[in-house]
């Protein structure tokens, strides 16, 4: 079987800054998360992937093609739907008028039909009665919805979504929950976040990312099962902890070693996560 996403020894650097190193990973359909604190790589990776940039070193195989290849990276982009951290939308369009515009774009020339593939991913984020208001009278979450709208054309075969719920209030971010469980068995999605209450509601597979490296690769639960054992409440935040931080409660969540007799809690995938990550991704969790 062809990966959908096959990386090897991927590595980017900005001005002498290391973005990514060493990345190696293999996708396989199914929707897999991107976990990473601020500044850890997730950009530039879902970049390159998405055949926006190019690694200084490594290769990269998306959807069988060579992105490297003008012929290949043409093939990927017919194929692929892609939300970018900042949209890019033209404020001066409306909704309908700018996803028609990609539709374009994306080389969809029967205008009845791509007309109606445009309605289609528009009702699909909920926007079906906002598609011929401008984009600079909506909403941020609703023009992030506009981005994704665009993302969602022709049913593709690899989805990369860049902060997809940046901006969403709880029934939007449920609306796009339904979005990604109706999509076919067979489609590739890499999303990055920040809120690991979506990837263990979304992403059965989670990769976690940090200063550029790969840190975990495997199953959501397996990133919960990390930390089992190692988390509980106490009055005050404890010194053999790796990461505390005041719960809506009032008391302190630790994760690290418990003391005999601590009150542990379940683990979920956030705490594993801050035991791979540590205190720089805890306010993160936290908030």
């Amino acid at each position: 079987m062809t990966l959908p996403v096959a990386l090897a020894g991927v590595g980017k650097r900005f001005r002498g800054t290391t973005a990514l190193q060493d990345v190696t990973l293999e996708l396989r359909p199914g929707v897999t998360g991107l976990l990473g604190p601020n500044g850890a790589g997730k950009t530039t990776l879902l970049r390159i992937v998405a055949t926006a940039l190019s690694p200084d070193a490594g290769t990269v195989r998306v959807l069988g093609a060579d992105p490297a290849d003008p012929a290949g990276r043409l093939a990927i982009r017919r194929r692929l739907g892609y939300l970018p951290q900042e949209s890019g939308a033209y404020s001066g369009f409306t909704a309908f008028s700018f996803v028609d515009y990609v539709a374009v774009l994306k080389e969809m020339t029967d205008r009845s039909a791509r007309h109606a593939e445009v309605r289609r991913v528009l009702d699909a984020v909920g926007l079906g009665d906002r598609a011929h208001q401008r984009i600079r009278a909506l909403s941020g979450g609703m023009r992030r919805r506009v981005g994704l709208a665009q993302a969602l054309l022709g049913h593709p075969d690899l989805l990369v979504l860049d902060e997809p719920t940046v901006g969403l209030d709880p029934e939007q971010r449920l609306r796009f929950r339904e979005v990604l469980a109706g999509l076919p068995d067979d489609a590739t999605v890499l999303l990055s976040t920040h809120l690991t209450e979506d990837v263990a509601a979304l992403c059965p597979t989670v990769v976690v990312l940090d200063s550029g490296r790969v840190l975990f690769h495997g199953e959501t639960t397996a990133l919960a099962a990390l930390a089992d054992g190692r988390v509980w409440d106490a009055e005050a935040p404890d010194p053999r902890a790796a990461v505390s931080w005041r719960t809506p409660e009032g008391r302190f969540r630790n994760v690290g070693s418990p003391p005999p007799g601590a009150a542990l809690v379940p683990a979920g995938p956030e705490h594993g996560y801050l035991l791979l990550t540590g205190s720089t991704a805890a306010e993160q969790v936290a908030s």
